[in-house]
């Protein structure tokens, strides 16, 4: 049974919940795990303080969940452990039919389902309503229970974009509290800091925005020294711009996707402003790194090799720590297939969802990269649509990189007319290469690269 374990952090109400689920995601902590035999119902029983274990139970067509623990919170941390539990493949679940409290369960949410509905389940997060109804059409759901959920969602959603403002308020007296403290002060203390208000951003419903806050520190404090003071100022003056973003269009989807949480699949597919490019692509890098929530996040960079379309693709993957889910090699840097990407709406389109793929045949050989924009212009460009955006993908011109007499390492166009710092170090091998075309990471005002083409073929970084 697939589910999305970034559905886990969607569902928390809380960060305190979401730790506690977490901690539950352990099977020596269950018992008669199963999912009926359609993937739409999951349960297990959860040992408590109590003789009689809590029993848990989760309608994977809507995220719809019910425990017998006495906790207020909706949903509980159990609930929580459990859908963790089955994202991570850290238990098996048998499939069968559901024990008799399941079926209970479900008649009192849809009186006139079946117990045991058949749904076709799309993989991916929680699976689409409309299918669960043509699936069993002589059941149908109760209309007036569907209109008491479009209700509650709605409501849910009008709740949540308060919050998320007065958690916004909180966040720029904050920025504005550091300023006034001075920035020096601020870099001594960066990691507390940013941790306190992160933890009040969860509490405001701005998940994604306390994720951004809470690893401000990781990246600031990897660059050099000097450069920490000019690059705090720029990283609080995005969040500045974003949270003025959100407030005066609260509804608009690449917003709060960076403030509250990401989309589903699902949605992201049936948007009308969602936008498919199939072309080749070429595996630029995959890069790791954990939240705090011991979520670990996998970023995988794509170059389009064709003619259409944006140039660079990013696709993003949660899974929890330990789990040892992660992209199969198809997406080691090096890799080239065919494919069809989704964009997430968005002014600057990035970040993106992989509809379908198909490795190339071993005698077709990869098409050749793609001259691109200029440097300058790409970031303009990604700027302008979306000044908060922390990193830039560029497209660089032949050029080689050498170092100076401090030993720092910049790029050098040859023809001279650009010249960037590099962030961090380079394999031996790329230093004094002519590289004929190079791919990198603009942000911070340094550039880290991914890729490069040179006489000896090509080089990855990460």
């Amino acid at each position: 049974m697939q589910i999305d374990p970034g559905i886990v952090e969607q569902l928390a109400v809380d960060q305190a919940s979401l730790r506690a689920g977490l901690g539950l995601a352990k099977p020596a902590k269950w018992s008669g795990l199963g999912h009926s035999p359609d993937e739409t119902l999951l349960w297990g029983e959860c040992a408590g303080s109590g003789a009689r274990p809590y029993r848990v139970m989760v309608d994977a067509r809507d995220m719809g969940s019910k425990c017998t623990c006495p906790s207020r919170k909706f949903p509980c941390k159990h609930v929580l452990g459990l859908i963790c539990l089955c994202a991570g493949h850290k238990a098996p679940f048998a499939p069968g039919a559901p024990p008799e409290w399941v079926g209970e369960w479900l008649a009192r949410r849809r009186p006139k389902a079946a117990t045991t509905p058949a749904v076709a389940r799309p993989a991916g997060m929680a699976p689409d309503l409309e299918a669960a109804r043509q699936a069993r059409p002589n059941t149908p759901d109760d209309p007036k229970a569907e209109a008491r959920r479009e209700d509650a969602a709605r409501k849910r959603a009008e709740e949540t974009t308060q919050a998320v403002c007065c958690a916004l308020g909180t966040l720029e007296q904050w920025i504005g509290d550091q300023l006034r403290l001075g920035l020096g002060s601020f870099v001594d203390n960066m990691p507390e800091r940013c941790r306190q208000v992160a933890a009040r951003l969860v509490d405001g419903k701005a998940t994604a925005l306390a994720s951004r806050v809470d690893e401000l520190p990781a990246r600031i404090l990897a660059l050099p020294a000097g450069a920490r003071l000019q690059a705090s100022v720029v990283e609080l003056g995005k969040l500045v711009q974003l949270a003025c973003a959100f407030r005066a269009a609260p509804q608009r989807p690449d917003l709060r996707r960076l403030v509250c949480t990401a989309e589903t699949r699902e949605s992201v597919l049936a948007h009308p402003d969602t936008r498919s490019v199939h072309a080749v692509w070429e595996v630029l890098a995959s890069q790791q790194h954990m939240q705090r929530d011991r979520l670990v996040v996998q970023t995988t960079w794509l170059l389009n090799l064709g003619d259409g379309g944006p140039r660079f693709a990013m696709l993003v993957d949660f899974f929890p720590k330990g789990a040892g889910v992660q992209r199969g090699g198809l997406f080691m840097p090096g890799a080239y297939f065919t494919g069809t990407v989704a964009f997430y709406p968005a002014p600057y389109l990035l970040r993106a969802i992989l509809c379908e793929h198909a490795a190339l045949q071993p005698d077709d050989p990869p098409p050749d990269w793609p001259a691109g924009e200029p440097p300058r212009a790409t970031i303009n460009a990604a700027l302008l649509a979306a000044p908060w955006s922390l990193e830039v993908p560029l497209m660089l011109p032949a050029g080689r990189i050498m170092h100076d007499e401090a030993k720092h390492l910049w790029w050098r166009a040859d023809d001279g007319s650009l010249t960037l710092p590099l962030a961090g170090d380079v394999p031996p091998v790329w230093l004094g290469t002519d590289l004929t075309r190079a791919t990198g990471l603009w942000a911070h005002g340094r550039l880290t690269l991914l890729a490069a083409r040179s006489a000896w073929g090509r080089l990855y970084h990460g």
